[in-house]
């Protein structure tokens, strides 16, 4: 599977749905597209659901964003529904750091 990510605003959120292996090669892509998301202030929902592959530089985006979102008073959830991604954050206990949720529905309407 390709690497993708794509953003929409739903009610007050924006979602970014990312796709593929996040890895050292495509983290750079992620972030490109959340950084303007943070700035702009909204709520942020990254809906992982088809990422199939989630390395360190992975990881590291996602704890430079949560920091960057609550510097600028919003807020990150993630959706986590494949077990390996979510090892990924289990065993670095970023888990207890980050809003994580097994669907896109559980998350909106959090």
């Amino acid at each position: 599977m390709d690497f993708a990510v794509h953003s929409r605003e739903v009610g007050a959120d924006t979602v970014i749905a990312v796709s593929g292996e996040l890895d050292i090669h495509t983290a750079p892509d992620l972030t490109e597209v959340l950084s303007p998301a943070i700035a702009a202030g909204q709520p942020i929902i990254v809906d992982l659901t088809d990422v199939t592959f989630m390395d360190s530089s992975g990881l590291s985006v996602f704890v430079t964003a949560l920091k960057r979102a609550r510097e600028a008073g919003t807020t990150l959830v993630l959706v986590v529904s494949e077990p390996r991604v979510m090892r990924v954050f289990s065993i670095t206990g970023i888990d207890t750091l980050i809003d994580i949720h097994a669907t896109l529905d559980s998350a909106l309407s959090a």
